[in-house]
């Protein structure tokens, strides 16, 4: 168990300060800054792919005149966009062991704010998995209408296929989907550039024979519908976050990484919302049931041809695949928590390849349960989705004010005023789109977020009691040698018997051999025939015999060793249990498994020592 001390908080470095490159074998297992564009931008690239939309969907509201703000609405987005970008450049430097909003709540804001900004961040990375994966293959049941029925299985087998592949390592993932995010951003910038040449558009077979959606006879647009298209827009910048909080995940000079990928994506993210809004204004485009925005803006600039198919496949791909940015981010914020004693110690490990094994399964597991509990359908997780990144960006925003105030570097209120901006912007948005979504599922994270942060409380008092009654911190007084007695369960003579009895010789004092006996008469005699064996054989040992009216094996042993304890109370009893250890996995299904019956009611029931003596059986003759 790792010593429960609380952690101080990293130094602020300055976002210049040198880093000594990588020199060590992990380094290989780390990112460069085009591999953290490709392993951590997922979410946020394929947001353009629903952003614009969510904009125009509201607007559409208020009918063709509506429309005409889609352009400033985003233009507002895209700044917001710009601050975020900024001030996740500050924190990468002043906290470049990651953790993002939680490490400046936790540092300048107290461990209690820290803590709601950590719940926000988990609540969102794990729905920004359900969704990612059920947009995408949502977009593949599109096309393929036939696998609509098994969209829950398709669903399950994309996360299968994202965690196995992180759990190999974020290098291997990052590779892995370097391709489908080039595509992706290649195909939409190449969208852009020739819809931007085009007079008009050169398809609208997409949106052909399907309803508009728009409103009619609205003649002006009211400050509420703005607010409520800024706030739907805004999910476009869910997975900004991401590379502040996986800093670590980086190759050093990590933190310099991590700003550059950092940068790249804010400037790839805002060319391409708002190039998509210019064309929508350019091509006039009406929102239809049943297609999505990209698809008509693709079909406008290409035409219903192999560019258009090839678009639309790599949208599918990217929005299934936009997952792995929650296992780049929430593993890092995890093992943060880990540390800091607000999660079990379990997830600060780290695996082959870097990897946080245990925070990767565990995204996993929540994230097949909210698939099967949504039924694979988006909607259905959609209302829940982005709130709590935006009170994230809240809190690290206010946060980020109070290190300006405090630090007081050069122009340091003209970054908190920024800062400041980007909080009010960012609080407004998350109370918006919190109030207008409160009925379709959102107050399931309002009740969520108290939970968590109560059970992250929960969890720390637990250590702090562990912490007492181990007297971590203090030192302890000098050890002494006390009478040691080991008891070993023997069921019958064999090679296994005298390899158990020598180790136990070599560990204690005093040997006691147990066997459980029973009142049944063949059992009588196989107990006698193991008396008349044993005195045969004269090991030097005492076998002791206790007796059970039942065929229970443990809980006789653990109530012979709590009488012995009791007999003893100044000798230390260890119970040593012989096992044989199978060549071939498939061989263990054959083991009777007493040696993991008696280990656990020795520890239900005991306070002693457990040995577990394994005895491997090998496929050679000897």
């Amino acid at each position: 168990m790792a010593t429960h001390t609380e952690n101080p908080d990293t130094a602020v470095k300055e976002a210049g300060a040198q880093e000594p490159p990588d020199t060590g074998a992990d380094a290989r297992h780390k990112l460069t800054a085009l591999q953290g564009l490709a392993a951590l931008s997922l979410d946020a690239m394929a947001s353009v792919a629903y952003g614009p939309e969510s904009v125009v969907l509201v607007l559409a509201a208020a009918g063709a005149y509506g429309m005409g703000f889609t352009l400033p609405v985003t233009l507002a987005i895209a700044a917001l966009l710009a601050v975020l970008v900024a001030s996740y450049r500050q924190v990468i430097a002043a906290f470049p062991d990651g953790g993002g909003s939680y490490a400046v709540a936790r540092r300048h804001l107290g461990r209690r704010t820290g803590l709601v900004a950590a719940a926000s961040l988990i609540l969102d990375y794990v729905l920004n998995v359900a969704v990612s994966v059920t947009a995408g293959v949502a977009a593949l049941t599109s096309a393929f209408p036939e696998a609509y029925g098994q969209r829950t299985w398709i669903c399950l087998g994309v996360l299968v296929l994202v965690t196995a592949v992180n759990l190999r390592g974020v290098v291997d993932s990052a590779k892995l989907f370097l391709l489908p995010t080039a595509l992706f951003v290649g195909a939409v910038l190449a969208m852009i550039t020739v819809g931007l040449f085009r007079d008009g558009p050169l398809s609208t077979a997409s949106a052909a024979e399907h309803a508009p959606v728009l409103g009619e006879g609205a003649t002006t647009v009211g400050a509420l519908l703005l607010l409520k298209a800024f706030a739907a827009g805004c999910s476009a910048l869910t997975g900004v976050e991401a590379v502040a909080n996986a800093v670590p995940s980086f190759r050093a000079p990590a933190a310099r990484r991590a700003q550059r990928t950092e940068v790249a994506l804010g400037a790839l993210l805002g060319v391409m919302l708002i190039g998509l809004s210019v064309l929508i204004g350019r091509f006039h485009l009406q929102p239809v049931e049943g297609v999505t925005v990209l698809a008509q803006l693709a079909d406008a600039s290409f035409g219903h041809g192999p560019a258009f198919y090839v678009t639309q496949c790599a949208t599918m791909v990217l929005l299934a695949l936009a997952a792995n940015t929650s296992f780049g981010g929430l593993p890092v914020l995890m093992s943060l928590l880990a540390r800091d004693n607000h999660l079990p110690h379990l997830f600060a490990l780290k695996a082959d390849r870097q990897v946080h094994r245990h925070g990767v399964l565990a995204l996993a597991a929540v994230s097949a349960a909210l698939l099967v509990f949504s039924g694979g359908d988006t909607n259905t997780l959609v209302p829940l989705f982005a709130i709590g990144v935006f009170v994230g960006f809240t809190i690290c925003q206010v946060g980020m004010v109070r290190h300006w105030s405090g630090e007081r570097p050069t122009g340091w209120r003209a970054k908190a005023a920024l800062n400041g901006c980007g909080a009010l912007l960012t609080g407004v948005a998350a109370v918006v789109v919190t109030a207008t979504k409160f009925t379709e599922g959102a107050w399931l994270i309002v009740l969520a977020l108290p939970l968590l942060v109560l059970g992250f409380e929960k969890v720390d008092r637990t250590y702090t009691r562990i912490g007492e009654r181990l007297e971590l911190g203090r030192v302890p007084q000098a050890p002494t040698r006390a009478r040691s007695l080991v008891v070993v369960p023997v069921s019958g003579l064999s090679k296994l018997t005298c390899r158990a009895l020598t180790a136990a010789r070599s560990l204690g004092d005093e040997v006691l051999a147990v066997t459980v006996t029973h009142p049944a008469p063949e059992d009588r005699r196989a107990a006698e025939a193991l008396r008349r064996d044993w005195e045969l054989w004269s090991p030097g040992v005492e076998l002791v015999e206790v007796t059970s009216p039942t065929r229970a094996l443990g809980r006789p042993v653990s109530g012979y060793v709590r009488e012995l304890t009791a007999a003893n109370p100044d000798a230390q009893v260890t119970v040593l249990i012989p096992e044989t250890e199978p060549a071939r996995l498939w061989q263990r299904i054959l083991q009777n498994q007493r040696g993991a019956v008696v280990a656990h009611a020795v520890r239900r029931d005991t306070d002693a020592v457990i040995c577990r003596l394994r005895f491997r059986i090998t496929d050679e003759v000897k």
